[in-house]
């Protein structure tokens, strides 16, 4: 699972016209799942986001969480996150995970963070989505399952 993690002052995500999630201040996330991917994987990527001390403090010091500033979320499922570009100009795709596993685990990490944040946002599972965001920094980090995975 591959988050891409942005702190906004601002962002939204259109469908066929129509706004369907915004926020103020907080995170806009592309969630992007792969093969592998577990909802022991989603848990971990969902704390380590959710602890992630990126917003400034009283003393201008990056020092405060998502909560310590009643962040919000807007949850973007991007399955172009695990584009292969290796080989070509064309990329391919195999290593996203298949389109009815990625649901459920993009639908599990909304549920998750809706556990711990109040007002959480999303975009449309496989449609085509608009994305604006006002990047606030700019700040953004990756974060990726295969990082977090205790060596067999």
């Amino acid at each position: 699972m591959k988050l891409v993690i942005q702190r906004v002052s601002r962002a939204s995500v259109t469908v066929r016209g129509e706004i369907i999630g915004r926020i103020d201040q907080g995170y806009l996330v592309l969630v992007g799942v792969g093969q592998n991917d577990t909802k022991e994987d989603a848990d971990r990527l969902v704390r380590k986001m959710i602890g992630l001390r990126i917003f400034s403090d009283e003393n201008g010091k990056i020092n405060r969480s998502l909560k310590d500033v009643d962040g919000q979320l807007l949850l973007v499922s991007q399955f172009t996150l695990y584009a292969d570009c290796r080989h070509g100009n064309r990329p391919g795709f195999t290593e996203a995970g298949e389109p009815a596993k990625a649901r459920e685990l993009y639908e599990y990490v909304i549920e998750t963070c809706r556990r711990e944040i109040p007002v959480v946002e999303q975009g449309e599972f496989g449609a085509e989505m608009k994305v604006e965001l006002v990047n606030d920094g700019p700040f953004t980090i990756l974060l990726d399952s295969e990082m977090y995975r205790e060596k067999k």
